[in-house]
């Protein structure tokens, strides 16, 4: 059991993230926990035309976490990008499952706030998606 354990904590290590939140407490608290799970924080954007910047060079992630409202502007530019990537994406929003369009319905959905279990959880479940 002690083995099954800590092969479930170990499997997000390593894990890149790359994290799109224009506020910084939530990006500052989310960022700690991907740190304490064992991610690597890829990068991180606080505004749309910035990550679409970051997403034009090298940058290189497993799962994108992208907050749905930007400073009132939409970040599904930014998830277009990464359509093509083979990258977890995951849409973090107050509204749940009903706050993202039903043509990114097939994508993960972090519903704020949210805690470390869920966050855990739905890395898991955008990396399954990713393989599948």
């Amino acid at each position: 059991m002690q083995a099954l354990m800590q092969a479930e904590a170990t499997a997000l290590n390593g894990v890149r993230v790359f994290i799109v939140e224009d506020e910084s407490l939530v990006a500052m608290q989310l960022e700690d926990m991907l740190l304490d799970m064992g991610c690597a924080i890829a990068g991180m954007a606080m505004r749309v035309s910035k990550a679409q910047e970051m997403l034009g060079g090298e940058l290189s992630f497993d799962v994108a976490i992208l907050d749905v409202n930007i400073g009132g502007e939409k970040v599904y530019p930014v998830a277009e990008l990464l359509k093509g990537r083979n990258v977890g994406i995951v849409f973090a929003t107050g509204y749940g499952r009903s706050g993202v369009p039903e043509e990114w319905q097939f994508c993960s959905v972090l519903q704020k706030p949210y805690t470390e279990a869920q966050v855990e959880a739905v890395l898991r479940e955008a990396l399954q998606a990713r393989r599948a």
